[in-house]
């Protein structure tokens, strides 16, 4: 039985010249070209302080003429057994990493590759021509945004369709959003941040509500529909979910009653130019809460940002813009800001806050 399987593993390596075949092949070639030498008393070429260097140098065919055979057994075994045998190795060696380059590309360009090693990663669910490269331009545009890796995941693209970008933005092509192994292939339980705009308010409810409950616990999920009734049930059964959808109405009014108010809307959201509206989570071992005037001054005066809102929940639940200025923030509550960069918790003095 043991014996039967080897002989199956060996054949299939045989049958398709894997890697492992390959590197057994050219050790061997190695240990007996120099066991050749050897025998044939190559004093000099034997030595095991230059052997590897005589052997890369005459089997990849540069030859440099320092090292070569002194003696006629030793010349025999050289033009017998290493150049012949070492030239058709060489030679299928950069057929097989050219093979496996051409691979590799392959799959990252039809997306057909696996990503499972992925981690901390965006993941990009459905692929629109005219929404889907500015949203990968704004993600890209936050300058202090963490390197994590953008993984687009559509069904319908045939390859990459935003090639310009794979320096950051991975694509895979998935049979279906919603199946567990495919779920596993692009790593979704270790992804950070997931925005969901799939074909149809229909794909995308049926989508989120399965995505939500795989996504470990701390990962934010962003849906996008077209129908007001679908993100208010969205909300109702998925609180881990912020979900939205186009407020054209809004926006038409706000700007015939307050004109220019659609270009600070443009620019609070986009981070291609101006002040930005940012979010950022108050450290929950902060030893007391503080007003919301505090924060206010401290933030204009020590980060240039203006504070807008604050939050108790991370989607944006329990809301309030423009606060009075004697709110209480409590440690681990949202603020919203604007602001020309987004500001590192990490670089802010909490505790000099407490004295302004």
């Amino acid at each position: 039985m043991i014996f039967n399987k080897l002989i199956s593993i060996v054949q299939r390596h045989i049958h398709q010249f894997t890697w492992p075949l390959l590197v057994v092949l050219v050790m061997g070639h190695f240990i007996l070209t120099w066991l050749g030498l050897f025998i044939t008393n190559e004093v000099d070429l034997a030595n095991w302080l230059v052997y590897p260097y005589y052997y890369v140098v005459t089997t990849s065919t540069v030859g440099y003429g320092d090292y070569s055979p002194v003696t006629d057994g030793g010349r025999i075994w050289v033009w017998l057994f290493q150049i012949p045998i070492g030239l058709a190795l060489f030679g299928a060696f950069l057929g097989k990493a050219g093979q496996s380059i051409a691979l590799y590309m392959r799959r990252k360009i039809m997306g057909t590759g696996k990503f499972e090693h992925l981690t901390n990663h965006i993941v990009l669910v459905g692929y629109h021509e005219q929404v889907t490269p500015k949203v990968v331009e704004q993600i890209l545009a936050d300058k202090h945004r963490q390197g994590r890796k953008i993984l687009l995941c559509d069904k319908y693209q045939t390859e990459h369709p935003l090639q310009e970008y794979m320096e950051w933005l991975e694509y895979a092509r998935v049979s279906s959003y919603t199946l567990d192994n495919e779920l596993r292939r692009i790593a979704l339980n270790r992804a950070d941040k997931v925005i969901i705009y799939a074909n149809g308010d229909d794909q995308t409810l049926t989508t989120a509500l399965k995505l939500s409950k795989v996504v470990k616990a701390d990962c934010h999920i962003t849906a996008w529909f077209n129908d007001e009734s679908k993100v208010e049930l969205l909300r109702e059964h998925c609180p881990n979910i912020e979900c939205f959808s186009s407020k054209v109405a809004e926006s038409l009014v706000r700007s015939m009653q307050d004109p220019g108010a659609s270009r600070v809307q443009e620019q609070l959201l986009s981070g291609l130019f101006g002040d930005t509206q940012y979010a950022l989570q108050l450290p929950t071992n902060l030893p007391k809460s503080f007003s919301y005037g505090q924060l206010f001054s401290a933030f204009k005066l020590k980060h240039d940002a203006t504070l807008l809102a604050i939050a108790k929940e991370r989607n944006g639940n329990r809301l309030e813009v423009n606060p009075e200025l004697t709110a209480i923030i409590n440690p681990g509550d949202y603020l919203h800001y604007i602001g020309n960069n987004r500001i590192d918790v990490a670089d802010i003095d909490w505790h000099g806050f407490y004295e302004s």
